[in-house]
């Protein structure tokens, strides 16, 4: 079962998150039937939102939106509280967009992008967004939400993300994000950055049976990881009926009357999750009247 871990090491002075997303990125590559490559970008930007989502304090919910001048436009994904854990949900546009492995072997996700901002934006519990920009430093997204942790955050950070797909489906993904906090010392810092050297692919990892836990001891074994908390993780949407309702009188009392006169249905799919609404003509008239 996907889940997420947070823990502490070297004394409280880094924080680590790790997660296992494998059915979590399935979902999403299935709802919206992604190519390898946009199942690589999704996946990689849902689970970087599960691992910031899973420190949800004072914030309903944490939404991150990649934005390029590659073929794969746009990428979007968002956390929240639900059900007991941490729901994800997102998208990719166009989910059809694939390019050949780059030199590395691994996704070309940074060519698929292209350049452009990566958008993080935090909903408080008043419901008041606050959102931080930043260009992005490579498309390939891991390297990008750390960039954002330096630039808005002033917070360096060991960020790793990784999701193996194939025309089938998605084989394994999971993601690691370590926080230096005020006060760590260099000891600790060398630790670190050793352990993120020598990190294995996150999916390898997954790929051998470790689970979250086992994703925090891979940079934090030799600091003395303490587990905070555990929490699932699935995929989760936010789109409801009473939401399309609104949206579509939102269309306007003319357009409305118009669809009323020729007796039009609405069909709405949510961008999120592909759940199909359908307004028969007496249900628009109703918000006509309403």
């Amino acid at each position: 079962m996907d889940h997420l871990v947070t823990a502490t090491a070297a004394e409280g002075t880094i924080r680590v998150r790790a997660a296992i997303t494998t059915a979590l990125v399935a979902e999403a590559r299935d709802r919206h039937d992604c190519s390898p490559t946009a199942s690589a970008a999704l996946g990689r930007l849902m689970t970087a939102a599960a691992l910031m989502g899973g420190g949800l304090k004072g914030e309903r919910r944490i939404a991150l939106q990649v934005a390029g001048n590659g073929p794969l436009r746009n990428v979007v994904a968002e956390a929240f509280e639900h059900d007991g854990g941490i729901g994800v949900r997102g998208y990719a546009l166009p989910p059809d967009v694939d390019l050949p492995l780059a030199l590395n072997g691994k996704f070309d996700v940074g060519g698929a992008v292209g350049r452009g901002v990566l958008q993080v934006t935090r909903t408080l519990e008043n419901g008041m967004p606050y959102t931080g920009i930043v260009e992005l430093v490579s498309g390939e997204i891991g390297d990008d939400i750390a960039g954002y942790f330096a630039t808005s955050e002033q917070t360096p950070s060991v960020v790793a993300l990784g999701v193996l797909a194939s025309p089938k489906g998605i084989l394994a993904a999971g993601g690691i994000i370590a926080e230096l906090m005020p006060g760590t010392g260099e000891h600790a810092i060398a630790t670190l950055e050793r352990a993120a050297a020598a990190l294995p692919p996150v999916t390898a990892l997954v790929r051998s049976g470790a689970d979250a836990r086992g994703l925090v001891d891979a940079v934090a074994r030799e600091m003395a990881p303490k587990t905070l908390r555990e929490l699932p993780v699935h995929f989760a949407c936010r789109c409801s009926r009473e939401k399309v309702e609104i949206a579509v009188r939102g269309l306007g009392v003319t357009t409305l009357d118009e669809m009323v006169r020729e007796k039009r249905s609405q069909t709405v799919i949510c961008d999120y999750c592909r759940q199909v609404y359908e307004l028969t003509p007496r249900e628009v008239a109703a918000l006509v009247s309403s």
